[in-house]
């Protein structure tokens, strides 16, 4: 049986942050909120529970997978960032938006896209998950909590613990949070790609 937190979506309680992040570290698999809609998250460096979240969505061995990380500069620690991606990342983080970047060597393998060795990489401007990642002090691995066969995540806290609560550790009620998924866009070429249109804007990266 998972537990379940709920944690003030403008003032979380630092017991339960410090209670949610044990069980990171101890290899949980969690439910928790991004400025995006709720969110699957486990430690990046955990190659079991990575396969749970593989199994709960039903993902192959090509999906790319999302590091969430605090801010910019910890998010330029995992990603080779050149002085025109920097510009972007900087106008737009934190915020709705997954960046495709190079991996760097901090990046487990296994995270890597197999063939361009890249990475997803995201700041969400969401307090909970903010609090989660600097109680932590590094980024999770983490993807949409959407089950598979369904288009749009879900949204209710209860009604994911009812259905995963043999499958996750811990589900995280920090309130309504969206149901748009990210903007997702390309920056590891000389011009950006948008890969998909979500909740942020995208006109400053149209060509």
């Amino acid at each position: 049986m998972s537990q379940l937190f709920q944690i003030h979506p403008d003032n979380p309680q630092i017991r339960l942050v410090t209670q949610a992040v044990s069980i990171i570290q101890g290899g949980g698999v969690i439910v928790y909120p991004t400025d995006s809609g709720y969110a699957l998250g486990c430690h990046i460096g955990d190659k079991q529970a990575l396969e749970r979240i593989r199994q709960i969505r039903q993902l192959d061995s090509k999906h790319n997978f999302t590091l969430v990380c605090r801010d910019l500069s910890e998010l330029a620690l995992y990603a080779k960032v050149d002085n025109a991606a920097f510009r972007s990342l900087r106008s737009h983080t934190p915020g709705p938006y997954t960046f495709i970047l190079l991996a760097s060597k901090e990046v487990p393998r296994r995270l890597k896209h197999p063939k361009r060795k890249t990475i997803g990489l995201r700041v969400p401007d969401n307090v909970v998950a903010q609090s989660l990642l600097a109680a932590l002090g590094e980024p999770m691995m983490s993807v949409t909590m959407i089950l598979p066969g369904e288009e749009l995540p879900m949204l209710d806290p209860y009604e994911i613990r009812d259905v995963l609560q043999k499958q996750v550790d811990l589900v995280i009620d920090g309130g309504y949070c969206g149901m748009e998924a990210t903007s997702i866009v390309d920056l590891t070429g000389e011009v950006p790609v948008i890969l998909r249109r979500g909740a942020g804007s995208t006109a400053e990266f149209e060509i």
